[in-house]
């Protein structure tokens, strides 16, 4: 089990990375991670939702994501409340204050069986803890660390960022905090994100491991390719927010970053093309006008986001700029802010009632209980082109420009909407720009110079595979995965 000395220092992406090897090895290898807090979520086959990381790392396994890879999901959705996602389906909400006080303990179980159901059917089973272990205000009813790894007798390999600095008081400050029963479970460290000469670290390495004991398994370089991958935390969006002016001949592209925005990676596809400058607006900047297109996001909680662009402005920017002739696309969520009208009669995205959209759709959202997650496949009704993606919402919108739809299902039903210029459009579908050849066809129904030869599966693949060489080289893996198969109770 990989755990850390804090969010963000690698484990998803070592995990990622790992998987990849085991199956260049020919080895059975599965991601499982008991508990993730996240609004990047995948649809999966199985017809549940897991966190966006752990359907990587299926990814980078050779694997089909299922909801037993990550069972149990949190998706926060208002400030300290989440929606609870139990193998995959929403059980319904709760605080912050009730979930750590006790309601995670009732949770333990499904997470053990679907932790069971791995091991079942590989030979090896890699599992990625949540935030860090030295929370110890957090440790009683425990499912996502230290909890978990000792209900199933699992050793620890930790994980810690150099980068950020402070890495030697991370991890030896880590064992000092954590119970006797916890600091055992510990085996061994790996140093994440060094950027230089690794040898320079040397003497760093055998401090930490004659004040703790524990086996290093190596020093992982800093990864260009780990941040082209995919990204589940909203926190490296700060790394992509400033649009840059400097785009001569490119389609500039701007998105707000709404406070609770969802499956973000949408924009990833779009952002890699070289044709793009696609750029995060940060809170408290206006959107500039001098873009080519403002894509609204998904979110989880579209209410509270409207009262989020309000409170910025960008209401005020998305109508200006729609009203000069510019083009607007909104995912999911984004495509509810942009009709007329949503309402709430139950409360499921907050108090109960109705309030006014940005109006630049035609269209009425009507928010419900029952959740919308699947797999898709439809037509993409402008091009003709198949579409290959997911939903992941709540609510159903109808209204006049729905007459103009986005894309038909074999069912022959619709989705989606534009207005009378085709300039406002909007969908529930995520995952669409990974198709190369959709990607360029949709910007080519905008833009003169959308098309390119940019693959970005491909991209990713090439991603995977270079994350996995350079662990190789710079992580002794076999001792690794040897430790992780010896057992720690007899």
């Amino acid at each position: 089990m990989l755990q850390g000395t804090g969010s963000d220092v690698g484990k998803s992406t070592l995990v990622a990375g790992l998987c990849r090897w085991a199956l260049q090895q020919g080895i059975s290898v599965a991601p499982f991670k008991p508990q993730n807090m996240s609004n990047n979520a995948a649809a999966c086959a199985d017809g549940g939702e897991i966190g966006r990381a752990q359907a990587l790392q299926a990814r980078a396994a050779g694997l089909n994501p299922t909801v037993h890879m990550n069972p149990v999901l949190l998706k926060p959705q208002a400030d300290g409340a989440s929606q609870v996602i139990v193998q995959g389906q929403s059980i319904g909400e709760t605080s912050a204050r009730r979930y750590f006080s006790g309601e995670r303990s009732n949770l333990i179980e499904p997470v053990l069986e679907s932790f069971t159901t791995l091991i079942e059917q590989y030979d090896l089973v890699l599992v990625e803890g949540a935030g860090s272990p030295a929370e110890t205000n957090l440790r009683q009813h425990d499912i996502a660390n230290m909890g978990f790894a000792a209900r199933v007798c699992a050793p620890v390999c930790l994980v810690a960022d150099i980068d950020r600095g402070g890495v030697i008081a991370a991890l030896v400050g880590t064992q000092q905090v954590l119970a006797p029963i916890d600091r055992a479970l510990i085996k061994s460290f790996i140093i994440n994100k060094f950027r230089g000469d690794p040898s320079l670290f040397t003497d760093g390495v055998e401090s930490i491991k004659s004040i703790t004991g524990w086996a290093c398994h190596g020093v992982v370089p800093w990864l260009p390719a780990a941040r082209a991958l995919p990204q589940e935390d909203a926190v490296v969006l700060e790394q992509l927010m400033s649009h840059q002016a400097e785009s001569t001949g490119r389609i500039k592209i701007a998105v707000p970053m709404l406070s609770r925005i969802a499956n973000f990676d949408d924009m990833d596809p779009l952002r890699m093309e070289p044709h793009v400058d696609l750029g995060f607006v940060p809170p408290g900047a206006s959107i500039p006008l001098d873009v080519d297109m403002i894509i609204l996001p998904g979110t989880k909680s579209t209410l509270n986001d409207l009262r989020f662009m309000q409170a910025q402005g960008w209401d005020h920017d998305c109508i200006a700029f729609a009203r000069a002739g510019g083009k607007i696309f909104g995912i999911c969520g984004g495509y509810q802010l942009l009709g007329k009208e949503i309402h709430d009669p139950a409360g499921v995205d907050g108090a109960a009632g109705g309030v006014s959209g940005l109006g630049l759709l035609d269209v009425v959202t009507t928010m419900q209980g029952n959740k919308q997650v699947a797999p898709i496949e439809a037509v993409h009704v402008n091009s003709g082109i198949v579409i290959s993606g997911y939903e992941i919402h709540m609510g159903t919108t109808t209204g006049p420009d729905c007459v103009r739809p986005f894309a038909r299902f074999a069912s022959d039903r619709i989705e989606g909407s534009s207005n009378a210029t085709g300039r406002v459009q909007g969908t529930y579908l995520h995952g669409i720009f990974t198709d190369n050849k959709f990607r360029s066809a949709w910007l080519n129904q905008f833009f003169s110079s959308g098309s390119s030869n940019f693959d970005y599966d491909h991209h990713v693949e090439q991603c995977l595979d270079e994350v996995a060489a350079n662990l190789s080289e710079h992580l002794n893996i076999a001792r690794l995965f040897d430790e992780a198969a010896k057992p720690l109770m007899q």
